[in-house]
């Protein structure tokens, strides 16, 4: 087992990389950016570097990360999600300096990193996916040319990169023009290249995903799957696990031939296979594979009680799987809850700032994953996720209920947040039934069926105190 490992990460999942290295033993070291000098995390770890300059650049300079790491003494680096988590010249410059890098091959990552290349792998390997474009294209006349192929309505997804960006649905000839220039624009800023993969746009699916786990050994396994379909604008915001309306027969075909498909490319370490599912047909399709941790893994170690980030370390220390899939369990289930500063009011637009108040929930079932606290500021330059909330219990109506306590208890003041919102969906009879696909959110809120826009977190200690000083003032004490 490793003694020191670096996480090349901050906020909530570098303090989820540091706890679960702790109870393995293992010492860590902390890096982070000017604007994180405040971090909860950077506290937590046994060691700490700062690394100047640029705030976002200090997470992606894998040269200097990986050299930090040979200089301090850590014999691996967990790249948590995220920065250079899916970077395979990041992977392949911690095997030439002699560095474990926690989690797929540099090979893998490319592969499952390119997603044409990504989709013919998993097409050899046996799984369905949506028809589309062989490769992906540079120029809008070759675009049109495809999508009349294809028929409307197509999504243009960005080739090299994800997260929604460069992603849109178009459903004339006239709107692919326009979609398709920014589109290509958004792809080459986020992710240097602006290539366009084109595919036929299937009418809110269910987004189901499967957690694997694989070791070097060829042993693989999955952990069920989750429900993604609570999303905005392609950005997940409600994780479920398992699906509450999945018939058990699909589940079983997914993740059974999920697990069959990597076996055949002999993956290696976590990884996540996503599917667009049709639940009526009981079609599915294979969409894309994250080669890395997800945000959302929380709600699998939930429901199966296996720690997947301790996991991920042991396998890139060379241990074999230490359980069979027979031994998986399944108990109860699990909701995740992004917690974003964001505000509902400006189109959901980040909110960076001072929290002035911060009060997380608890009681049974219940799990936090945060790194702010009261006066925390949050940077602007970094993601708006500020925290996680995990919610379990045996039934989906009982954790519903967990869920609607919990979400009434979390305060965070300073900054609006989405919280608002989420009182809502968790009071939503359609999302009580499980009946959502993944254009749920986007059509409530055209809808106007949520009022998530008043932020109702008046605390009763500011009103005290401010009718106290009114009688003060008017009696001049």
């Amino acid at each position: 087992m490793f003694k020191k490992v670096l996480i090349a990460n901050r906020g909530e999942v570098a303090l989820r990389i540091i706890r679960a290295c702790k109870e393995l033993g293992i010492k860590t070291v902390a890096i982070y950016s000017e604007a994180d000098v405040r971090s909860l995390y950077v506290k937590k770890a046994d060691e700490a570097y700062l690394i100047p300059g640029d705030p976002i650049r200090a997470y992606l300079d894998y040269v200097r990360i990986v050299d930090l790491a040979r200089q301090v003494g850590a014999e691996a680096i967990h790249p948590g999600y995220g920065f250079l988590a899916e970077n395979a010249d990041f992977a392949r410059y911690c095997q030439r300096r002699g560095i474990t890098f926690i989690g797929p091959t540099p090979e893998q990552i490319d592969t499952f990193g390119d997603k044409v290349k990504a989709k013919k792998v998993m097409e050899e390997a046996g799984l369905p996916t949506v028809p589309g474009i062989p490769e992906p294209v540079t120029e809008v006349e070759d675009a049109l040319k495809f999508a009349r192929e294809i028929g409307f309505p197509v999504m243009l997804k960005a080739a090299y990169g994800g997260g929604g960006r460069g992603m849109r649905v178009v459903h004339s000839e006239e709107e692919l023009r326009t979609a398709f220039e920014s589109a290509y624009r958004e792809a080459e800023t986020f992710f240097g290249k602006g290539d366009i993969f084109i595919e036929r746009y299937l009418d809110n699916p269910k987004h189901i995903e499967v957690q694997v786990l694989g070791d070097k050994y060829g042993n693989i396994i999955h952990l069920g799957e989750r429900d993604c379909s609570i999303q905005r604008r392609h950005q997940k915001l409600i994780e479920i696990a398992p699906s509450p309306a999945l018939p058990r027969d699909l589940r079983m075909k997914i993740l059974g031939n999920a697990v069959r498909a990597l076996m055949r490319v002999g993956y290696e370490n976590a990884g996540t296979l996503e599917f667009l599912v049709d639940v009526r047909t009981g079609e599915y399709y294979f969409i894309e594979m994250n080669t890395r941790l997800q945000v959302e893994h929380t709600i699998t170690e939930a429901i199966t009680g296996v720690d997947i980030v301790e996991t991920m370390i042991k396998i890139a220390a060379g241990e074999p799987l230490p359980f069979l899939q027979s031994d998986v369990t399944y108990r109860g289930y699990a909701i995740e809850f992004r917690i974003n500063a964001e505000d509902p009011k400006k189109g959901f637009a980040p909110s960076p700032g001072k929290i002035t108040a911060y009060y997380s929930p608890g009681g049974p079932g219940v799990r936090i994953d945060a790194g702010v606290y009261k006066d925390y500021i949050i940077p602007p330059y970094y993601d708006s996720m500020i925290a996680k909330m995990t919610v379990w219990a045996l039934t989906w109506e009982k954790v519903v209920a967990r869920a609607r306590r919990a979400i009434d208890e979390f305060i965070v003041r300073g900054v609006p947040t989405n919280i608002p919102l989420y009182r809502e969906i968790i009071r939503d009879p359609d999302f009580l039934r499980g009946d959502f696909g993944v254009k749920f959110l986007e059509e409530k809120i055209q809808k106007g069926e949520y009022d998530f826009a008043i932020e109702g977190e008046v605390d009763r200690e500011d009103i005290v105190l401010a009718i106290s000083a009114a009688i003060a003032a008017h009696y001049g004490l």
